[in-house]
């Protein structure tokens, strides 16, 4: 009797530490055959021939039972462009009857990985050498990341969670005011969010097997032709060296104002890098919180509106003898004339819900750092970790100051996008209704004003 008594007591107290949940881990390297053209900045002029370390497409599913799972997928790319995510969305929800909302991926933003066609094509002037391999490339991608997640789907074992947070003091808001307006600088008494999210995952005996863990900064730390993650990248290496054997996983924030400081070597790359992985180690040896079922989950898509179509703006910029600017102009204008609707593009939001214990709010494209810091204000008593550049990277996302502030974050980088702009001055609105809704599907309660 005693020892059934002891064996009800260590059943209960692990599915109180989220035993019940099931998860499966998996990465795979998505480094591209050589030579292959960077994305992230215009200013590169030849493509790469070098890798400094592997870039990675990790994976973790979480399941609660057969009909209740997520999938968290994390990759060292810039982004996926729209047609990458949606191919690999649609396969794996056919193969394993998941819906929408079941799926979440992110990319770490990393300037020294590989173009994902059709992202940013503004940016470049490829051959049709070069064309081809970033068409192979974007393809091979896809099938890459449906097998890490098949991967970590047939790996699925017991696993207990736990949460904590941290903090790293690298990340400087970048939109510094000056005379002439915003400018790509350094702004000392910008909004930041120095918050280093951790989500830690271990056998129920206490065996470490994965850390989830994130930070809002652009990775731009370097600007070189070396395939590397920057410094999330020398993070997950330094942390997978500390303890041997587990899967580092990384996300990235709304870190679209924001960029390392300082910045512009490889070392200081590896400095910022070494510091985020110790802002983790220390949250690992603290006191953490668990994270159990049930799992719930929403997915919706906001239409974003431009400001009013000026055709004469996009006439004028098609004789300009800025290539970027011309370029965009260009592809506005052969939507227009071919009917199609540029008012708006549709814009994916998600959150993933464990039970009471924590929520991920993921957001999609290049988020600025309001929206972050204003969720977790709004949702004080949520453990809320935000998450930009999730699911698919199609252009800056700007809070209402921003765009009454002006700079390259809600106006030039549009350019870039090939996308009109700027958006209408209700953009942080339409958001922030749609997340208000998500948050109250999954049971999410804002505090108490």
């Amino acid at each position: 009797m005693k020892k059934i008594l002891i064996a009800a007591f260590l059943l209960i107290a692990l599915t109180s530490l989220g035993a019940d949940i099931k998860v499966g881990i998996a990465s795979k390297v998505i480094t591209p055959q050589l030579p292959f053209w960077l994305t992230g900045y215009g200013s590169r002029t030849k493509p790469s021939n070098e890798v400094m370390h592997d870039l990675w497409a990790k994976a973790l599913v979480f399941e609660e039972n057969a009909g209740s799972r997520v999938i968290i997928v994390t990759t060292d790319l810039l982004g996926l462009s729209h047609e990458v995510s949606e191919a690999i969305a649609n396969r794996v929800i056919k193969k394993y009857g998941i819906n929408r909302s079941q799926l979440l991926m992110n990319s770490s933003h990393t300037h020294s990985g590989p173009v994902v066609w059709p992202a940013l094509s503004i940016l470049f002037d490829l051959n049709v050498e070069d064309q081809q391999s970033v068409a192979r490339y974007a393809l091979k991608l896809t099938d890459d990341i449906v097998a890490v997640i098949d991967s970590a789907m047939s790996h699925l074992a017991p696993m207990q969670l736990w949460s904590g947070h941290g903090s790293a003091g690298f990340a400087m808001n970048r939109r510094e005011p000056t005379p002439k307006g915003i400018i790509n600088g350094k702004n000392l008494n910008g909004p930041v969010d120095h918050d280093v999210p951790v989500l830690k995952i271990a056998t129920p005996d206490g065996t470490l097997k994965a850390i989830l863990f994130g930070y809002a900064c652009h990775n731009t730390t370097l600007n070189i032709y070396q395939i590397n993650g920057d410094y999330a990248g020398f993070a997950q290496i330094d942390l997978q060296k500390k303890y041997p054997g587990v899967t580092a996983l990384y996300f990235q924030g709304c870190g679209a104002d924001q960029n390392p400081q300082p910045r512009g070597t490889v070392e200081l790359a590896i400095q910022h890098g070494k510091s985020l992985s110790e802002a983790v180690q220390k949250v690992l040896a603290g006191d953490l919180h668990p994270v159990r079922a049930p799992i719930r989950t929403d997915f919706t898509t906001v239409n974003l509106e431009f400001s009013p179509f000026n055709l004469g703006t996009y006439q004028k910029e098609l004789q300009s003898t800025d290539k970027y600017v011309q370029r965009r102009a260009k592809l506005i204008l052969e939507a227009y004339n071919k009917g199609w609707d540029i008012s708006h593009f549709p814009y994916p939001l998600q959150v993933v819900r464990f039970n009471n214990d924590l929520t991920i709010l993921s957001m999609s494209g290049e988020v600025v750092v309001d929206y972050a810091l204003n969720m977790k204000k709004e949702y004080g008593k949520e453990n809320l970790f935000v998450a930009g550049y999730s699911n698919e990277v199609i252009c800056y996302i700007p809070t209402r100051r921003v765009l009454d502030e002006g700079g390259y974050e809600a106006n030039e980088s549009m350019i870039y996008y090939g996308l009109p702009g700027p958006f209408a001055n209700n953009v942080e609105e339409k958001i922030v209704n749609a997340i208000h809704g998500m948050m109250k599907h999954v049971g999410a309660k804002p505090s108490k004003k």
